[in-house]
């Protein structure tokens, strides 16, 4: 198995389509005219770059397209995922189940904040946190679960609050239900709410690669818990006058941005949308690939496009498939996500014991191809092409009677 997340070629080729795409969401004029105005602006020393203003306008603007009763911005998603947990004031044997196929983040997050990791498996068709193995792994000392949306296919929460609801902490309550909408933005939940307005607290990701972006870095926490909203205020800002804090501010001109890219936010998901339903289609009628499920509108908002090889496959032709791609075609791709425990030295020694045995036979047949709105009809024809011909060779050489 690779050693990198992305595809590795035996023989390094320039790749013509990345492994994965540098940005999502795109910037238009409307978004280069807002940061010249902000430059233009900041530029007065009486004025400079306080950002108070932009980051509240874009709060209560995320707020509102989510539904959520607030939303506090933050440098990162990653540091707000880190100051919800600590509100939660995780101590020794306080527990933590997250799914095992998902990015590492949340993972070191849990780790940092005092918590155990506990690792559930993941659903076998939309590969996000299984509800019922979450119940299998809940205890008595369960304080949080951490639910993905895994690639953009957005999850049922219902059931992981109704799960938190039946196994109270003796001292803590409920545990909390923390979502991870990172990929997600702009979704729409089976229960026809936009993600974002469910569960205790939904962390959000303006990176650099997500759906939408503000300059690289950014993230966003909505809840409807206000007593949350206002620590987590407290806690990216020095703590006020009287508690601890340290400075996790978006800029000025991220906020403004966001802005704009939130009221793009729907046409762009459309556009992402539009693509991978129609590479879905194009791609049907191979039995050798599992196509990535076909959800609700908005419910799938295909991060990545997502591609099962057959078991007898796994591993090893797999990888085949993914340096054939790269090395002949110059298509790169992507396994996301293999269990932490696999490639992550922490997250090995701290989940000694645990492992995932569907988690780790989804994720050796699971490869994501390179996939963006922006790629050209012409290139989209190409990569199918690409598809096709890969697979037919590797097909040759591997059975698929299973």
């Amino acid at each position: 198995m690779p050693t990198d997340l992305a595809t590795v070629p035996r023989t390094p080729v320039p790749l013509r389509w990345p492994a994965d795409p540098a940005q999502g969401g795109w910037y238009t004029e409307a978004e280069h005219e807002t940061v010249r105005a902000v430059l233009a602006e900041s530029s007065d020393w009486r004025v400079g770059w306080k950002n108070s203003h932009y980051v509240a306008a874009f709060e209560e603007a995320f707020a509102a397209y989510t539904a959520a009763g607030s939303a506090v911005a933050f440098n990162s998603g990653g540091t707000a995922l880190e100051m919800v947990l600590r509100h939660l004031g995780l101590g020794p044997g306080d527990e933590v189940i997250s799914c095992a196929v998902q990015f590492v983040g949340p993972l070191l997050a849990v780790i940092n904040q005092g918590g155990k990791v506990v690792l559930a498996e993941p659903d076998p068709t939309t590969l996000n946190l299984d509800p019922a193995d979450a119940e299998r792994v809940i205890t008595s000392r369960t304080r949080a679960i951490i639910v993905t949306h895994w690639n953009g296919a957005v999850a049922d929460i219902r059931p992981f609050v109704a799960l938190a609801n039946r196994h109270a902490h003796p001292v803590y309550g409920p545990p909390a239900v923390i979502v991870d909408a990172a990929r997600a933005c702009g979704g729409r939940a089976p229960s026809g709410a936009r993600v974002g307005a469910e569960g205790w607290a939904t962390v959000f990701s303006f990176e650099s690669k997500k759906l939408m972006t503000t300059f690289g870095q950014g993230g966003m926490v909505t809840t409807n818990d206000a007593s949350l909203a206002e620590r987590l205020r407290w806690l990216r800002t020095y703590g006020g006058t009287e508690h601890w804090g340290t400075n996790q501010m978006m800029t000025k001109v991220q906020a403004a941005v966001g802005l704009v890219q939130l009221e793009r936010l729907d046409e762009m998901n459309a556009a992402r949308i539009a693509r991978a339903i129609e590479r879905t289609r194009r791609l049907a009628d191979m039995a050798e690939l599992t196509q990535p499920p076909v959800l609700n509108q908005h419910q799938h908002l295909y991060y990545r496009h997502a591609l099962m090889v057959p078991p007898s496959w796994a591993g090893e032709g797999r990888d085949r498939l993914m340096d054939l791609l790269a090395s002949r075609y110059g298509l790169g791709s992507i396994i996301s996500d293999r269990p932490a425990y696999q490639f992550h030295r922490l997250v090995r020694r701290h989940t000694a014991g645990q492992r995932c045995p569907r988690a780790d036979a989804l994720t050796s047949r699971l490869l994501c191809p390179c996939l963006h709105p922006q790629i050209s009809g012409a290139e989209e024809a190409q990569i199918i092409h690409a598809i096709r011909r890969a697979t037919a060779e590797v097909a040759r050489a591997y059975p698929t009677s299973d």
